[in-house]
């Protein structure tokens, strides 16, 4: 057993630790980064299989005024190219170049929904409105990043001429808090409309997130080198600094009187100050209180009891195919980043109460009515396809094409697949479904030539980056959420009822994304440097 002492410990190597532990080193404090994994990055990672690069999580980048301050801010220089974005429903698809664009989506929705043209010309007023705010939300880099103390010219000419726009809009961003589904309601009386629109976002998802998405499309950035590229170079800037990163090892127990924890070798690693960039749930259930101050432990329990209470939001199924055919011929249809939706018809109870029902009586089903309902699952959902070679021809051999097609999907689906054995013939069918359903609508170069194919699930996603219930972006929008929601809350959702315990990452904030897990890390080692 070995011991030793760091000024912080930063537990979990995705892109929020990584980002703290960088700035904590930066200020010349020894810190250890441990991450479970062999490689760091968590979901902004990148790998090569048979020749062919895909992402494992993200699949491009939006800056959000924060991502692109960072890497100045620490000296890091990570080349990004644009990447932008299709969107297609049925045979068409349309091109998103800049806000003019909206009028292109206006138009598809308006021939596939002529029905609908006043309700259209509704949410498309809407959506406008929204990318206003979102421009003034993200129109001047993070101040968080900055140096306020001397950076005088930015403080003058950009900062406080913002401010008062920025607390204008943060009340009307307020207003938009509730569910995007229930205020589509009020604006869309077309289910299948309504569900065009809203079937790729993660289930009750504030309104004015959801609906910021075409400002999100505009903004999506691709380093050159992969996603993955963006935690390498953070991770070389942590090691660069002087700071020490510790893979493949899992903590196992801490201990918040005595300042230690301890890993799966039964290693002791002690610490002036801890930031838990991994997930909430472990956290308050493996952390020891004994002996801390009465007013500390109840605050404590009552934040166990809130985190504990909560799930993990939706999950994600992804699958990587790899064909032979060119990259051309996938580009003459769409970009290397596409949004398609192989039926107008939309999902409508499929993934909500009718997948509700399926697993809630699950002992009374048979695989031919499971299987049912995946037909009509695959058929009339709406796909992420990302096509990696799209944006750097060297992820691809000559000549082939590496294709990711994801979708959300209930982790609870998974688990009951698993317990009845039915988990790895499930997969199979569900890909065959996949690749079916894309060759007879928008890829039909598919099937004759793929060459191999494999899946990632929501146990894949909880396995490799140990988080609940495999969520992708922390809390569950369907319950309340147990941390700070609100854009001016930001800098208290680092602080837990420890003095000299912090939290970042995606659990910490909600809504969570890789610029809010990359400013938790930045709020949370700011912390540890003004202690």
């Amino acid at each position: 057993m070995t011991k030793k002492h760091y000024n912080t410990i930063v537990v979990g190597g995705g892109i929020a630790g990584l980002t703290a532990a960088a700035y904590i080193a930066r200020d010349k404090k020894s810190v250890l980064l441990i991450e479970k994994n062999k490689e760091c990055g968590g979901l902004v990672n990148s790998f090569r299989h048979k020749g062919f690069q895909f992402e494992a999580g993200v699949r491009a980048l939006e800056d959000a005024g924060i991502i692109i301050p960072m890497l100045q801010d620490l000296g890091i220089k990570l080349e990004f190219k644009k990447s932008p974005v299709s969107v297609g429903i049925e045979k068409d698809v349309i091109h998103i170049k800049d806000k003019n664009s909206l009028n292109d989506y206006a138009l598809l929705l308006k021939k596939h929904y002529p029905e609908s043209v006043d309700e259209i010309d509704e949410i498309i007023r809407i959506i406008r409105k929204i990318m206003k705010h979102m421009d003034v939300l993200y129109g001047v880099s993070n101040p968080f990043f900055k140096d306020l103390k001397r950076d005088y010219k930015f403080i003058f000419k950009e900062l406080l001429p913002w401010l008062p726009k920025f607390a204008f809009t943060i009340g009307k961003i307020n207003k938009m808090n509730m569910p995007v589904e229930k205020y589509l309601e009020n604006v869309i009386k077309n289910q299948s409309l309504r569900d065009i629109i809203s079937q790729h976002f993660f289930k009750n998802t504030p309104t004015f997130f959801a609906l910021s998405y075409f400002s999100l499309y505009l903004d999506y950035k691709y380093p050159v080198n992969g996603v993955g590229s963006l935690a390498d170079s953070v991770y070389n800037k942590v090691i660069e600094l002087g700071g020490e990163v510790l893979t493949e090892t899992i903590i196992t127990r801490i201990n918040a009187t005595e300042q230690w924890v301890k890993d799966d070798k039964n290693n002791v690693y002690t610490y002036d100050n801890l930031i838990w960039a991994a997930d909430l749930k472990y956290f308050y259930s493996n952390t020891e209180i004994i002996g801390l101050s009465e007013v500390i432990k109840s605050k404590f329990i009552a934040e166990q009891k809130e985190m504990l209470g909560k799930r993990g939001g939706d999950s994600v199924y992804s699958l990587f195919l790899e064909v032979d055919e060119p990259l051309q011929s996938f580009e003459e249809i769409a970009s290397g980043h596409f949004f398609y939706s192989p039926s107008s018809k939309g999902l409508g109870t499929l993934h909500t109460t009718d997948l509700t029902q399926l697993i809630k009586n699950w002992d009374k089903i048979t695989k031919r009515e499971l299987y049912d309902w995946l037909d009509k699952f695959t058929e009339l959902n709406t796909y992420e396809i990302s096509i990696p070679g799209l944006k750097n021809p060297n992820f691809v051999p000559q000549g082939k094409t590496g294709i990711i097609i994801s979708f959300l999907i209930e982790y609870d689906l998974f688990v009951k697949l698993k317990q009845m054995d039915w988990y790895d013939e499930f997969r199979q069918e569900l890909e065959a479904r996949i690749v079916n359903v894309i060759t007879n609508s928008i890829y039909p170069m598919l099937k004759e030539k793929l060459m191999d194919s494999f899946s990632f699930t929501p146990l894949s996603i909880q396995s490799r980056v140990a988080s609940s219930e495999g969520a992708i972006v922390g809390w569950s929008f369907q319950e309340s959420v147990p941390v700070p929601n609100r854009i001016q809350d930001t800098q208290k959702s680092v602080v837990t009822s420890i003095p000299n315990i912090y939290k970042a990452g995606q659990w910490t904030y909600s809504p969570a994304g890789v610029p809010m897990s990359i400013l938790t890390g930045k709020l949370a080692a700011d912390k540890v440097c003004k202690r």
